[in-house]
């Protein structure tokens, strides 16, 4: 049986660049080399993009804070065309074989906000994971509340700024409760986020939102439990079972959910019993169809003591290190990390 040739893309020049790698090596490991052959395509910070060994194309690969993209890669040049896209090395003009399917694990920006979908969907590329709309969309935290909120869906309640506009603490104090969480609209992983309590601490949390991104999220801070799930499929796709976050800090920062093994406790599945935990699965399957997602996502909830359940966020790439609650999520409900990784590769050919 031939097998199918994957083009595994990390790294990128987001943030979450190592983040990214870490995803990728435990994607790239438990990959099914039966079923699939395996391309590795490096993004470094700058953009460039390289093909890699599949011996050694990460530097530190067991070390968080260390990890980084080997000195081993070739660079790549694309070249497009309606029948014969052509992807080339670029010092020596010798053309790769063309893969299948590529495999995007870039996290954050450039990566999962539609700019690579639609990058690859140039080139004629199928890809895993959601489309150029609806990745673009669940990227966008205000634009994805609005559309959950005309679905029917519980958000947190929240406010937009932009940078140009002023402010006024009173006037948003009187709006939403505090303390806030303040959040960029465009980055992931909680990247650029803070909680205000009062207004200076306000002001220095707009200043660091706004330093990631042109459009600035206020949210009420809402006390309870962190609970998500994750989806897999596309027309009729699976809710996981739930599982809890329980944060160590004062908040589910990047580092506890992809760097510190104890900035968080993660419990699989949530002790919130079999009625709640249904209502999360069946909110997180209406998000999912809302929002147009394909392949996968993780569907982020607080559930509050009166049992109310607020959609807090939607990961249309969620991460695959050793503390990411996706694959765990799914391994609890049933399905292996390798069978993981082969459905998510089958659904994006379909």
């Amino acid at each position: 049986m031939k097998k199918i040739r994957v083009a595994f893309v990390f790294g990128g020049k987001s943030p979450e660049h190592e983040v990214s790698l870490l995803s990728a090596k435990n994607i790239i490991d438990a990959t099914d080399r039966d079923i699939f052959e395996i391309v590795l395509i490096g993004i470094d910070k700058q953009g460039t993009w390289c093909r890699y060994p599949a011996d050694h194309y990460l530097m530190s690969p067991d070390n968080p804070s260390e990890i980084r993209l080997a000195q081993t890669g070739h660079v790549l040049s694309f070249r497009p065309g309606a029948k014969d896209t052509r992807i080339l090395d670029a010092e020596t003009g010798e053309p790769l074989a063309l893969p299948d399917i590529f495999f995007p694990i870039v996290h954050g920006s450039y990566g999962e906000d539609g700019a690579l979908q639609g990058f690859l969907k140039t080139l004629g590329f199928p890809c895993v994971g959601s489309s150029v709309s609806s990745s673009a969309i669940c990227m966008d935290k205000d634009i994805t509340k609005r559309l959950l909120r005309d679905a029917g869906l519980n958000v947190v309640p929240f406010v937009v700024f932009d940078r140009r506009e002023d402010v006024n603490f009173i006037k948003l104090a009187e709006h939403l409760q505090l303390p806030f969480f303040v959040k960029p609209a465009n980055q992931g992983s909680s990247v650029g986020v803070s909680k205000a309590i009062d207004e200076d601490s306000l002001d220095m949390a707009l200043r660091q939102a706004f330093s990631f991104d042109n459009k600035v999220l206020v949210e009420t801070a809402i006390s309870g439990r962190e609970i998500e799930c994750a989806i897999l499929g596309n027309a009729a796709p699976a809710a996981s079972i739930c599982g809890e976050i329980i944060s160590q800090s004062a908040f589910y920062s990047y580092e506890a959910k992809y760097i510190d093994d104890d900035g968080a406790k993660i419990i699989i599945p949530a002790d919130i019993g079999d009625e709640v935990g249904e209502r999360i699965r069946m909110t997180a399957l209406k998000a999912y169809k809302a929002l147009g997602c394909r392949g996968l996502a993780r569907i982020d909830f607080f559930l509050e003591g009166d049992g109310n359940i607020l959609v807090n966020e939607v990961n249309t790439l969620p991460g695959f290190t050793d503390i990411s609650m996706y694959p765990k999520l799914w391994e609890k409900t049933g399905i292996a990390y390798t069978d993981l990784i082969t459905a998510l590769i089958k659904y994006a050919l379909e």
